[in-house]
């Protein structure tokens, strides 16, 4: 499930539970390859924030490169990542926090 984030749900959304969220931009060649890989994680919450509608989101978290992505586990990041990714690499991210 992907759920679109910004400044007005980003924190309720993401205060609970194993989320991943990626910061992308639609001018981002990489990130454009990476939309259809997060279509088939359909059984894992993600959110995306877009950087350029929510650049405040952007240097809250200190995203320097696109896509990054940010794990949060109860509301606490615990993990971080950047560029483009296969299924299979997020999903054995995604694991070792599933504890």
């Amino acid at each position: 499930m992907i759920t679109k984030l910004d400044k007005t749900n980003f924190d309720d959304e993401t205060k609970d539970g194993l989320k991943i969220v990626e910061f992308y931009a639609d001018w981002c060649g990489y990130c454009t390859r990476q939309d259809p890989i997060l279509e088939e994680l359909d059984k894992v919450w993600i959110g995306k924030v877009n950087t350029d509608d929510s650049r405040e989101l952007a240097q809250k978290y200190g995203i320097s490169s696109l896509p990054s992505f940010i794990i949060f586990k109860n509301g606490n990041e615990v993990h971080r990542f950047s560029g483009l990714h296969s299924k299979f690499d997020i999903m054995n991210v995604i694991t070792n926090y599933l504890v």
